[in-house]
Formats: structure tokens, sequence, C-alpha cells
């Protein structure tokens, strides 16, 4: 694993909010001048039911709770409830200020490393994680299309033909299965054997500046399966659960959003929770961090169909809850992290 120190602190820098910050207020501003009537859209901000709006905060914070549970179980209360606040926290301002496509894995293990978990350990919550993460997306997306039928796709004005959303929904999908099935074998199956293939591969000549590298990886890798060896069923049980938690959470705020705005019936509820499922993959390949101007995007294009006039604001309200106040949580906590951590030597 490549843990660059001075890479991952030029990452864990607050200065990184506004790339993603100005990339979202551009597509806000591309929005009001292609449609001036969404400006006067806010309006309707008056007009959100109260009960399903103030549900959506709750059901965010109850994905946030989870996440830090998960994290705590993961590490086998290695963590303290603070200490999982912490990591959660940073773990998410990574993810938000680095593209989707790249993702936070080494800054995840750095800053576990940072907290006292061992690098084997450290490698094996974090990949674990993320196997898990991706293998919800791997059952429940053919499981929403069954359900939904490709209608679930819109037909987006950048892109010529419906089909090549589609295709690129299943270039994504495509991946997210790849990584998942190499990494669930090199931990779960043959890290010896992964380890092996890395250094195989290295050993040719036009890929020889990355064989040490690549054992350093491989021996990263046997460490993290020797952690994840003979835990219990109740184990799995917790952070599966977990999962399935936190990522349905996520998705069921934006359905309490949309209730706030206007009037969906359950069959209604179920093909927005598809959507997203679908749209979240298509967007796990954004090159922008956290998908800035791309999530605001594919908003409008999958949800207009629900909220029309009301489809701008209600996105604006949807990435204020989802997604800047993990920018502005990590202003605040990065530089105390930093104190503790670097600076002095602190039991908190």
């Amino acid at each position: 694993m490549d843990l660059n120190q001075k890479e991952i602190q030029k990452t864990l820098n607050t200065n990184k909010i506004w790339v993603p910050v100005l990339l979202g207020l551009g597509i806000v501003g591309y929005m009001f001048y292609q449609n001036p009537e969404n400006l006067a859209s806010m309006s309707e901000l008056r007009k959100a039911k109260i009960g399903p709006l103030v549900l959506s905060f709750f059901v965010i914070l109850a994905r946030d709770a989870g996440y830090v549970y998960r994290i705590r179980t993961l590490t086998e209360q290695k963590l303290t409830w603070v200490r999982s606040i912490y990591v959660i926290i940073l773990w998410e301002f990574a993810s938000a200020v680095t593209p989707s496509v790249v993702g936070g894995t080494a800054v995840a293990i750095f800053i576990l490393l940072k907290e006292k978990i061992k690098l084997g350990s450290a490698t094996a919550y974090v990949m674990l994680t993320s196997i898990l993460d991706n293998a919800f997306f791997i059952i429940f997306a053919p499981l929403v299309l069954l359900y939904t039928g490709l209608d679930v796709f819109p037909v987006v004005k950048l892109i010529s033909i419906n089909t090549s959303l589609q295709s690129l929904f299943w270039v994504s999908y495509g991946l997210i299965a790849l990584y998942c099935f190499i990494f669930s074998y090199a931990l779960f199956i043959k890290p010896r054997g992964f380890k092996w293939v890395l250094l195989k591969v290295t050993s040719w000549r036009p890929f020889r500046r990355w064989r040490k590298g690549a054992y350093e990886y491989g021996n990263d890798i046997l460490g993290a399966s020797a952690n994840l060896r003979g835990k219990p069923a109740s184990y799995w049980m917790k952070i599966i659960v977990s999962t399935v938690f936190v990522w349905s959470a996520r998705y069921l705020m934006l359905n309490c959003l949309i209730s706030s705005f206007v009037d969906v019936d359950f069959a209604d509820q179920m093909r927005i929770f598809a959507s997203q499922i679908v749209m979240w993959i298509i967007m796990l390949i954004s090159p922008t961090p956290g998908s800035s101007g791309t999530a605001e995007f594919f908003f409008n294009e999958f949800f207009n169909q629900y909220l029309g006039n009301l489809t701008f604001v209600t996105s604006i309200v949807w990435r204020m809850l989802s997604y800047y106040p993990y920018l502005i949580l990590g202003a605040i906590f990065l530089p105390r992290w930093v104190r503790q951590r670097f600076f002095k030597n602190s039991k908190s």
C-alpha cells in the first residue's frame, strides 16, 4: 500500500474543500443560466413538509452513527467511540475531496495507523470495508433493475442515446465487480497467490519500477488476510448488517427529502431508491472530487420526473445534507486531529 505521507497530507488539507465547492457552484450557476426559472423555484423551500424534511436529517445522522458503529466493530473495539467518530469524519472528508474513481483507501489506512492500529489490521479493515461497500452494489443493483426494468435510465441530454448511459452503468458495475472479486480472492482465498501474481507481473520489463511497491503491497495483503482469519460469525454478521444499514439510510434520506416536496406512493418510493443505486454506480467513476458537478447533473436527470420544477431546489438541499457537511466537519476536526496525532501525545 502506497502510504506516501506527503501525498496523503496533501489530501488531508482543509484548502482542498474549495475545489469541490467551486465545481458544485459552477454546475449550479450553469443550471441557473440554462433555466432562469430555477431561481424562482428556491421560494418553494418554504412549502416543504416539515415532518419528512426533519426525518431526512435524522436518517443521515443514523447513517453516520452506523458508520461509527461499523468501524468500531471492525476494529474489535480498539477504537473508542470518540476516536471512531474522528476516523469516520476524516474518512468522509477524504472521500469528499478526492475523485470517486480514486477513493480514499490509502488515506483511510493512514488515519487508522495514526490512531495506533497496526498496519496489517488497518489494511484489513479498510479493504474489508471497501469490499463490503462494493458488494452492496453488486448484489442490489441487479435486484433493483429486475424491479424497475431498464426504463430507470433517463434520457440524458449530454448523451445522444439512452443506451450510452446504460453502457456507462455497466462499465462501472463491471469495474466494481472485478475489484470486489480480485480483493476478495486476495484477502480470503489465496493471499500468497495474489502476491505471487503481483511479483510475476512486475518482473516484466515495463513494470519493474513498481516491483518494490508490489512486494510491500503483497506483504500488506498477507498481513491483512491473517488479521481477518478466524473471526467469529457474530463479527461478520454485525459488519454485514451495518453495511446494508448505512447504505440504505444514505438512500432513504433522499426518499424522505423528496417526500417533503411532493407526494409519492410506495411504488415511486421504491423506484426512487432503485434510481439512487443506479445513479451512484455511475457516479463511482466520476473524475471530480466527491462527484461534485456530476452529482448535481445526474440528480436532475434521474429525479426530474418526480420533482418537476422542484428538482433544482431539492438537489441543493440533498447536497447540503449529504455532502457539504463533511467538508465543513473535516475543516473543523482535521486541525484538532493533526495536533493530537502529530504534535502531542494525546490520550483522547
